[in-house]
């Protein structure tokens, strides 16, 4: 079987639900079970439930992408819009998602392993990061989509497992965020843009 990849769709998808994904509950849900588990076993299973919904994600951006191309650069202007409009509003309280996850010590690989999947797989429903991929798979291409989405959010697992505290110490998640939401704005703006100039 070829994969066609599109080396600019991994990188925006990449780009796009990393900063998505920086400020989201599951970073801090990562960074908390690092703390008190392996970090090695707990980003297995968390990167194990992201691919999950990776593919979830592409499947529903690939259903999608078979409607007339105006409906899609749309509905993918609307997404872009609920998302951009998600992160500049402001995160009430993310930071107090890893309670559920951080309440007790785990110990050995499949323990830990099932319950960062678990933590991650189950709060993940409908998040911002999945309707995100969802829209730039129906847009920019399963494949190329489904690896950047992918290596995105296991990034930011690590990231928030090696390196959490710091970047919270020293970078303010609200100006990640803002950065994401005007990034999504633009997308939104130019998704609009071709609607109306096709």
């Amino acid at each position: 079987m070829h994969l066609d990849l599109d080396p600019l769709a991994i990188v925006t998808a990449f780009g796009l639900i990393f900063l998505a994904e920086l400020p989201d509950k599951t970073m801090f849900a990562s960074l908390a079970m690092g703390t008190r588990m392996k970090p090695l076993y707990v980003w297995f299973g968390t990167s194990a439930a992201f691919i999950v919904h990776v593919a979830i994600a592409v499947g529903a951006g690939s259903l999608l992408g078979m409607l007339p191309g105006w409906s899609v650069k749309l509905v993918s202007a609307l997404l872009f819009g609920f998302g951009a409009f998600m992160l500049l509003r402001g995160g009430d309280g993310d930071e107090d998602g890893d309670d559920a996850a951080s309440a007790r010590t785990v110990t050995g690989f499949w323990p830990v392993f099932g319950t960062a999947f678990m933590a991650v797989f189950i709060s993940e429903w409908g998040d911002l990061t999945q309707i995100t991929t969802a829209n730039l798979a129906a847009t920019n291409g399963t494949w190329s989509t489904a690896v950047g989405s992918a290596a995105a959010l296991m990034s930011v697992s690590a990231l928030a497992l090696v390196a959490g505290r710091f970047i919270a110490k020293r970078v303010p998640l609200k100006t990640v965020q803002r950065v994401g939401g005007v990034c999504m704005l633009g997308l939104a703006v130019w998704s609009l843009v071709e609607v109306f100039a096709a």
